[in-house]
């Protein structure tokens, strides 16, 4: 019994390790050519949390920076009902340049961060790989560096999310929030 569980577990590592490795990286990624100021323009996730909450999604603004050791602050800024709510996270570096990690502490999950495409000054795509204890979804983001993006881009978005497994019902583009004047949303 104790043999067929630990095979199984083994398994499943495996498959998630592969999971990972399938999600591509930038070539030759220039982290401190990421930071500075982004509009999350599209969101693509399975989880159930986009589920329930993807009818009140807006479009935020993230601002990411580097730590002192080389790690990546990020913060979001985005609409709830009236407010502006921001969050910050540290994304840890890992041994591939455009790949992280980060634990949330709210929720426990743990994420696994792709910096899949970006020219930098155009547009980032990011895709993210989430484990918890009830189980894994997926999430992919495309970020702008101005609130509107080219149909191009926006397809390239969701033929990515596609191969990812996401279905057309799991792809959002994010409205603009129309509050230009607050908190630099």
């Amino acid at each position: 019994m104790q043999i067929t569980l630990l095979s199984i577990l083994g398994l499943a590592l495996l498959g998630t390790l592969h999971a990972q490795d399938s999600i591509p990286v930038q070539a030759d990624f220039q982290q401190d050519k990421l930071t500075g100021r982004w509009y999350s323009i599209a969101l693509a996730s399975n989880s159930n949390w986009f589920k329930e909450k993807r009818h009140l999604m807006k479009m935020c603004t993230t601002s990411i920076s580097t730590t002192a050791d080389g790690n990546l602050e990020v913060t979001s800024t985005y609409p709830k009902g009236d407010q502006c709510v921001t969050r910050n996270s540290l994304y840890t570096k890992t041994e591939q340049p455009g790949r992280f990690s980060y634990t949330s502490p709210r929720w426990g999950s743990k994420h696994n961060i792709h910096v899949v495409e970006t020219n930098y000054d155009e547009y980032a795509l990011v895709a993210t790989q989430i484990s918890k204890s009830t189980g894994s979804s997926t999430m992919v983001l495309l970020y702008s560096r101005t609130k509107e993006l080219s149909p191009e881009r926006l397809e390239m978005f969701t033929q990515f999310s596609r191969e990812q497994g996401l279905t057309d019902d799991e792809i959002l583009i994010l409205p603009q929030t129309g509050e230009t004047g607050r908190a630099g949303m």
